[in-house]
């Protein structure tokens, strides 16, 4: 299974630096309240990083079954 990562913008980009605002348009995040899910990478953690005081980030798994390890 893909580990991925549900992305929510919690604070506006409104008089942020141009490369926080590119990072979020990059991700996909538009509005205040928006969620979006992507594939958990360290190019991702990267883009995170730059942003991590804007946004809220949660772990998600995509596939079938539960994992029977957890």
């Amino acid at each position: 299974m893909k580990k991925k990562l549900k992305i929510t913008l919690l604070r506006s980009p409104v008089s942020r630096q141009p490369r926080q605002r590119r990072t979020l348009r990059a991700l996909g995040l538009t509005r205040v309240g928006q969620t979006v899910e992507q594939e958990d990478t360290p190019v991702l953690r990267g883009m995170l990083d730059v942003i991590a005081f804007m946004v809220k980030v949660e772990d998600s798994v995509e596939g079938g079954a539960p994992d029977a390890s957890a």
